[in-house]
């Protein structure tokens, strides 16, 4: 009797590896699960690079202006430049290795679990890289000499840890306005502002009448427990400050970043305290040589399949003064 043949479910147009078109499938699930767990997604600057270790960001101060006595002759005025380097950190990975007996036990599909784990792990380390540099972008001095530039801003108000609702969200109201305030001083452009917040504030906001009342305007909703907009900024709760809200500045693993084979951690910050971080996207960038990818491979030794996402990036301070910390002490 002739052997059965087959049907390859796995391979593209019956060629190629048996897992081929799973692979795909794993992809593609863990780029979702990335894109829907980040919550940073558009709050710096972004760069792609093709080979390197490192990206420059030009930086220029402001031009004068000034009346012309007739006559006089125009020289031209000085521009102060400087830059801005932003070194790409080491090579990121989350793996699942998964054994075929294991799996073959299991009633129900692990892939799918592991895949959405693996893209939100590292969604989520992309996300305390980015705010803590954002918190060191706040506690920055300017970039360039020149008076048109500012330092970043560093806000607090005792108020904000009051356990009674309504006082929190007065202090929070009243800093948010106050790093409007800031920004606008700075010549900071209003659109793409946002406020990235601890849960805890974030709820005793939504509590508060101001933000949620129509005849201030109020875009937000007690129903639903949310907050949209205040003083121009999008407010977006985040539960990262429980590991970012502390002191970090001797962190030597992974939430202090790793550049040039642990040479350095470009993450470090003291952010002890804090309760809120706006931003323009602006005040910091993101350097990519190597996007979010995924590998699989069977091993026939361990008789189990090995699956491992990785990203290097880089983050780094671009204008200090397009960001502003707020603290509750």
């Amino acid at each position: 009797m002739a052997a059965s043949t087959p049907v390859s479910v796995g391979r593209v147009n019956a060629g190629g590896s048996e897992d081929a078109l799973f692979l795909k499938v794993f992809a593609g699930e863990v780029l979702t699960s990335f894109e829907r767990a980040s919550v940073t997604e558009g709050a710096e600057m972004v760069r792609a690079i093709q080979s390197g270790k490192s990206a420059q960001f030009p930086v220029m101060g402001r031009v004068s202006a000034s009346y012309h006595t007739p006559g006089a002759e125009i020289t031209g005025n000085d521009v102060n430049h400087n830059e801005k380097v932003i070194t790409i950190n080491d090579l990121l990975i989350s793996s699942v290795f998964l054994s075929n007996i294991e799996e073959a036990k299991n009633h129900y599909d692990v892939r799918g679990a592991y895949s959405t784990e693996i893209g939100r792990a590292l969604a989520f380390q992309k996300d305390k890289h980015v705010l803590q540099t954002i918190g060191q972008a706040a506690q920055a001095s300017a970039n360039v000499s020149d008076s048109g530039y500012g330092a970043g801003t560093v806000l607090t108000n005792t108020s904000i840890a009051s356990a009674t609702a309504s006082t929190a969200a007065d202090a929070m109201i009243e800093e948010l306005f106050n790093a409007a305030k800031a920004l606008d001083e700075n010549f900071v452009p209003k659109e793409g502002r946002r406020c990235f917040m601890k849960l805890e504030e974030y709820y005793k906001l939504a509590n508060g009448t101001n933000v949620v009342n129509v005849d201030f305007s109020g875009a937000g909703s007690i129903a639903d427990g949310k907050v949209l907009k205040v003083a121009g900024i999008d407010i977006i709760p985040t539960a990262h400050f429980t590991d970012i809200a502390v002191d970090n500045s001797a962190d030597t693993g992974v939430d202090g970043g790793s550049a040039t084979q642990g040479g350095s951690n470009p993450q470090q910050v003291n952010l002890a305290n804090y309760v809120a971080l706006v931003c323009h996207p602006s005040a910091t960038g993101t350097v990519k040589l190597m996007d979010l990818g995924v590998e699989s491979e069977y091993d026939i030794r361990r008789q189990g399949t090995l699956m491992v996402a990785k990203y290097a990036m880089g983050h780094g301070v671009l204008r200090p003064e397009a960001a502003v910390g707020i603290k509750e002490a």
